[in-house]
């Protein structure tokens, strides 16, 4: 694949994103955002819904992929589409092979749309607990027993004292887990110390993975995030083979976009080498999502 040099890069603006510079290190060949959302106002909203955005599109994602080098994304339902996937699967078609689903489904979910699922990029299922939506607790263990046959994964976006009150529940699941925003680490500072101790469980289990993705869900010190660092450094040393990198864009509870590009050199401070950054960028996501090597 040709990806745009950094120099041509430069100066390129995408919608939901400030700042139009590009990141200030050259991302791997295959680098992956690991997630993303997609919104189409000319389809309704759940019911329900406690997030919402205007349009944000594939083609606009495109545009951010060719400003920070990025090749490969996951796009993520957003709770604001409950289990209806018409925009996840609009979206995937729309960006092909290079493009992986995670979807929402509850434990009546058909085999047949399943296997639509399935056949159309779809590799996992995500629970929010934040925005509570189409999903609760309760289905937990019934949704990860449909799931299994099909080698799916079960991604998770948790306030803090639900991370603690599940972990037990999330250890004993037949499929992965995989740990959106930095697992909210200090969302809640009082919680924080327990938090990371029980991430660095769930990853020493060997069936867990860490989504480094939306520091402003996870920590209020911006822009630099410095209480991220040595949680993300332990990780870092001990769990680098179970960590993925992603924007969140379109930074959907973010009134003001942050700037993808300087939330990428995060990534770069936390991991100054080049062959780090690829595990993180490349090589996980190829094991995690089923993208080629």
């Amino acid at each position: 694949m040709n990806m745009p040099t950094q120099e041509s890069r430069d100066g390129l603006a995408a919608p939901h994103s400030a700042g139009q510079g590009s990141p200030g290190f050259e991302l791997p060949t295959g680098a992956c955002d690991c997630h993303m959302h997609l919104f189409d106002n000319r389809l309704p909203f759940a019911s329900n819904a406690v997030l919402v955005h205007n349009d944000a599109s594939a083609d606009d994602y495109q545009r951010l992929q060719r400003r920070l080098g990025l090749a490969r994304n996951v796009i993520v339902q957003p709770s604001s589409y409950g289990r209806d996937h018409r925009v996840l699967l609009a979206g995937l078609r729309a960006l092909g092979p290079a493009a992986r689903g995670i979807a929402v489904i509850d434990p009546d979910v058909s085999d047949e749309e399943l296997s639509l699922l399935q056949a159309g990029g779809v590799v996992g299922v995500r629970f929010n607990l934040v925005q509570h939506g189409a999903t609760d607790e309760s289905m937990l263990e019934a949704v990860a027993q449909r799931i299994q046959p099909m080698g799916w994964h079960l991604q998770l976006h948790l306030h803090g004292q639900d991370l603690l009150r599940l972990a037990d529940r999330l250890a004993d699941l037949p499929v992965p887990i995989v740990l959106d925003h930095f697992a909210r680490v200090h969302a809640d500072g009082a919680l924080a110390s327990q938090i990371s101790e029980q991430v660095e469980h769930l990853l020493d289990l060997g069936s867990a993975w860490l989504k480094l993705s939306a520091p402003y869900i996870a920590s209020g010190d911006r822009p630099g995030y410095p209480l991220l660092h040595p949680f993300v450094q332990r990780l870092l040393r001990s769990h680098s083979d179970r960590l993925v990198w992603g924007t969140d864009w379109p930074h959907v509870t973010e009134a003001n976009k942050p700037d993808d590009a300087r939330l990428l050199d995060l990534l770069a401070r936390w991991a100054p080498d080049a062959l780090l950054r690829r595990r993180i960028l490349v090589d996980n996501p190829c094991r995690l999502y089923g993208f080629a090597t």
